[in-house]
């Protein structure tokens, strides 16, 4: 495993592994407590392949429970990755995907299993899926699960579990339900926080931007920060999944490769996005809270909150996105007029020490000296795209006066031999001045024609 993290230019372990591991690798339960993007995934995550052993017997020998569909293909794209040397099969389970694929994955021997809890539950009761051989469980995000109402389902599945299995939970914050269902399922574990210099309340390496922006004008003011210097990928958070889809097509309308994850999305869709995300292909993705559960991405370089997070933990879940691996980043923070009273709760439990967002336009000069933008930047990459009308200017003859001479469609707010648009009235004109037939109509079509091409 050493070596296949070697290749991906992994040498130094972060402080959650450092801790982990070793506490791991002698079968003691843990209680894991950092915060998204410290690395907790390699931390249960090889000591189970280790103890797994290099060429496992074919059947489900460990099982992770997750909260999103993107967090599942995450954890088992890096578990892939660690376990490249050896024989050992990683599926990915959770919803919005067909079972076929899955089941046959679980068919083929898969040692490992990364799944949503529904999903996993589903597959269960069809008896295509049997984790009472399990011998290492882990529950990632736990306090998202119990966000989500998850921590039933949870308790289901550690029932069609055996009692020795070897247990590890892993979550941001520590709330009493989830305590309680350590506290059910696990035996004398250890919990363990990660001392992360990086994981201040907002970290150092991150630099905070909040502005007081017009509603209308945020778009403009996101298309110039889009064109900010040193601006690499860049996340934006959005409340609402049609707001998340209006954006996107905003931002690609102004020229921006942009991709979009949210509910309303396909499954499929929505993997389509996040490859294309982390491969660059489109290098700004716009989410939804939920949906960006599971975005791990190293080289995000810019978080704008498009509106305000609904509280301090959620702003920080949003943030921490960016300022990774020891790189600096920037998060910018859009206040509406009527969320004022939020971001004072959200300054006040950070200790950010902005107690009133500067009021911002896209034209204002604080913005260009903020982002670092140049001068005279504005927020389109190109220019609005030209009307229908003139597209349809090479609209064959045919669709202009091959109508019948006896039909009434030319006083139904069609289009003249001009090209401009008409209604009931101007229609019922032209048929007037061309001595109200429709023999008299064809005749004054064809003889603008002719002299249109002279």
């Amino acid at each position: 495993m050493v070596e296949a993290l070697r290749e991906e230019g992994i040498e130094t372990p972060f402080p959650i592994q450092e801790q982990t591991i070793p506490v791991a690798l002698s079968g003691q339960d843990i209680i894991g407590q950092a915060r998204t993007g410290t690395g907790k995934t390699l931390g249960f995550g090889l000591p189970l392949l280790q103890k797994l052993g290099t060429s496992p017997e074919p059947g489900v020998k460990a099982l992770i429970v997750v909260p999103t569909r993107e967090l599942a293909i995450q954890v088992a794209e890096d578990l892939v990755v660690a376990s490249k040397n050896r024989d050992t099969q990683i599926a990915a389970i959770y919803g919005g995907k067909a079972y076929e694929g899955q089941i046959e994955q679980i068919e083929q021997g898969a040692q490992v299993v990364v799944g949503t809890p529904g999903r996993l539950l589903d597959l269960i009761q069809q008896r295509k899926l049997s984790i009472k051989h399990v011998e290492v469980m882990v529950l990632d995000e736990a306090d998202k699960m119990l966000d989500l109402g998850f921590l039933p389902d949870v308790e289901r599945l550690f029932s069609h579990t055996a009692e020795t299995r070897h247990t590890m939970l892993f979550s941001a914050t520590m709330p009493g339900p989830v305590l309680t269902l350590a506290r059910r399922f696990m035996t004398k574990p250890l919990h363990i926080r990660a001392h992360d210099p990086e994981e201040t309340l907002a970290q150092a390496n991150i630099k905070h931007f909040v502005y007081r922006a017009h509603q209308l004008d945020k778009d403009e003011v996101i298309g110039r920060i889009l064109q900010a210097e040193g601006r690499g990928k860049t996340i934006i958070f959005t409340r609402t999944k049609r707001g998340a889809s209006r954006l996107v097509e905003e931002l690609n309308d102004r020229g921006f490769p942009a991709a979009a994850v949210h509910g309303d999305l396909s499954q499929d869709a929505r993997e389509r996005a996040m490859v294309a995300f982390k491969e660059g292909k489109k290098d700004i993705l716009i989410a939804t809270d939920v949906a960006a559960r599971g975005v791990d991405v190293d080289d995000v370089t810019h978080v704008i909150n498009h509106t305000i997070p609904e509280d301090e933990k959620t702003y920080l879940h949003r943030v921490g996105r960016t300022g990774r691996a020891n790189k600096t980043g920037i998060a910018v923070t859009f206040v509406d007029w009527d969320d004022l009273h939020k971001w004072a709760l959200i300054n006040r439990a950070l200790e950010m020490g902005i107690d009133e967002p500067q009021e911002t336009y896209s034209s204002s000069e604080h913005l260009f000296s903020d982002m670092n933008i140049a001068p005279g930047t504005k927020g389109r990459l190109k220019a609005t795209p030209t009307p229908r009308p003139e597209k349809r200017a090479g609209t064959p003859p045919r669709s202009r006066s091959s109508r019948p001479s006896g039909s009434n469609q030319g006083s139904t707010g069609g289009r003249s031999s001009d090209g401009r648009g008409s209604d009931g009235r101007s229609a019922g004109a032209s048929s007037s001045q061309a001595g109200g037939s429709s023999d008299g109509r064809t005749r004054q079509r064809r003889r603008r024609r002719s002299g249109e091409g002279s």
